[in-house]
């Protein structure tokens, strides 16, 4: 069903309501009413900082609770990086003293082609020559162990925020932003599914009004997980007024979250990145604090490669978190720890496979274990 816009708003004339009946044992949930006040605000431009408290946090409770229920799916999803790291445990299984050398410039390689990055693997590598050389470190076990401790230091320090920032008031509002093909209608399809599933409220934004296709893909994702969704009317609609139109529509009617889809653009492409700071301001408007989160998508197959784009998507739009794709495909898992030593910007979700449950929520010592294991 269509529902056209006000005429009084002419820059909306384009954009039209699709609503998606939810099946009827979907809807269990009598939802609390979030607190409406923030304070602290001008701690971050994108999200209320005072602290969480109430359904949001329940949902970050329960999301959390559920990747370390799923970590089968998280050891699966690194099995090449983790094919890659086993040089490891045959180095340090008759470890000693004499070969210390030999046996760190090797671990050096193999911490490099899974893509840790050169500063890290360095410094990972010095530490644990020195802590060796100094006794600190007596055997094989022990060199493993440090080295595990150290790649989750460097995850845990400077990415702690692992889970969705939302606020206090509804609807929280997520942005999903990358370069092309990277996965971000799917993402955002499958995180639809995951919050739906914990009882949240879900109304879909296709804000990708350049490619005729992702609308019609997010579509079929709002038919799967019974959400509601607000598309574009025409080629010409502007991304923003889609947006603009969604968040109304999650405030009035009391939604939960308003997921916003967003075109796929170079990082280098300044007009189509000027685009995302119009639909940021846009969705701010309407809502104080909006959005929430702005989560960027990284393919993982790129490994550093991805850190060129990361950078300036977060100059230009501020990301506050991350979302790691295509990794079930890719040996480079390392490249977890370099975007976020590099950035200090937490990674949020990692996509480990292809099923709508393949979006997991990023657990730092999971993963550790999983590509060290």
């Amino acid at each position: 069903m269509a529902v056209a816009a006000s005429s009084s708003s002419p820059s909306l004339s384009r954009v039209s309501l699709i609503t998606r009946p939810s099946p009827s044992h979907c809807i269990l949930f009598n939802l609390p009413r979030i607190q409406q006040t923030c304070t602290g605000t001008s701690m971050a431009r994108f999200k209320c900082s005072a602290g969480q408290t109430g359904f949001f946090t329940r949902i970050g409770r329960l999301m959390k609770e559920k990747a370390k229920s799923d970590v089968e799916k998280i050891f699966s999803g690194f099995s090449k990086t983790r094919n890659n790291l086993a040089v490891i445990d045959e180095l340090l299984l008759y470890w000693n003293l004499a070969d210390t050398d030999r046996v760190l410039d090797e671990l050096e390689e193999a911490l490099l082609v899974s893509d840790f990055g050169p500063k890290i693997t360095i410094n990972i590598v010095e530490s644990l020559r020195e802590d060796i050389l100094s006794g600190k470190l007596k055997s094989g076990n022990e060199i493993k162990d440090a080295l595990k401790k150290s790649v989750l230091d460097l995850l845990t320090k400077k990415g702690s925020k692992t889970d969705l920032q939302l606020g206090f008031r509804k609807p929280a509002v997520i942005m999903i932003v990358g370069v092309n093909g990277g996965g971000k209608t799917t993402s955002l399809g499958k995180l639809a599914y995951r919050l739906k599933n914990e009882g949240a409220k879900i109304l879909m934004a296709a804000g990708d009004t350049f490619r005729a296709a992702a609308s019609d893909q997010l579509e079929i994702w709002a038919e799967r997980t019974g959400c509601e969704i607000v598309v574009a009317e025409g080629e010409k609609a502007k991304a923003s007024s889609v947006l603009l139109k969604a968040v109304k529509k999650g405030k009035e009617e009391n939604f939960d979250v308003v997921l916003c889809d967003t075109s796929g653009r170079l990082h280098t492409n300044y007009s189509l990145m000027e685009e995302l700071i119009s639909c940021k301001k846009t969705v701010g408007k309407v809502l104080r604090g909006a959005p929430n989160e702005i989560l960027l998508v990284l393919d993982g197959t790129t490994g550093l490669n991805m850190l060129p784009q990361a950078r300036e998507f977060n100059e230009v739009v501020g990301v506050t978190g991350f979302i790691l794709t295509k990794l079930d495909g890719s040996a480079r898992g390392g490249c977890v720890v370099s975007v976020v030593d590099e950035l200090g910007i937490p990674v949020k979700f990692v996509g480990v496979g292809e099923g709508v449950e393949d979006l997991q929520p990023f657990d730092a010592e999971a993963f550790v274990n999983a590509i060290f294991t």
